[in-house]
């Protein structure tokens, strides 16, 4: 089952203030983009983040997860507490690469 655009419009909401914030449907679900770094993976309705050492701290009481058949497992962010969310997304904009620029 997809992301309704309901929970993307959610989880855009509980992101403002941590950069420019945007979502892109991507393969039937969604990557939600912030100040143009691919951040959070939205899959069923849950949102992921990729299992970065400088968040194993703050993401040590999360669910792991796969957001699709074949993907790397994942932490399962929890959107809702919004403080914890925005400390999230601040410790991994320094990390996270821009997106290659395609050809």
């Amino acid at each position: 089952m997809a992301c309704t655009t309901a929970y993307i419009e959610f989880i855009c909401s509980q992101l403002e203030g941590a950069g420019i914030v945007r979502a892109k449907k991507m393969f039937g679900d969604w990557m939600i983009y912030i100040d143009e770094k691919p951040v959070i993976l939205a899959c069923d309705n849950l949102c992921y983040v990729k299992m970065w050492p400088e968040i194993a701290d703050l993401m040590n009481d999360a669910w792991i997860g796969y957001p699709y058949p074949g993907a790397k497992e994942h932490y399962v962010l929890d959107i809702e507490h919004r403080n914890l969310a925005l400390k999230v997304v601040n410790a991994l904009l320094p990390i996270v690469p821009f997106p290659k620029k395609k050809k």
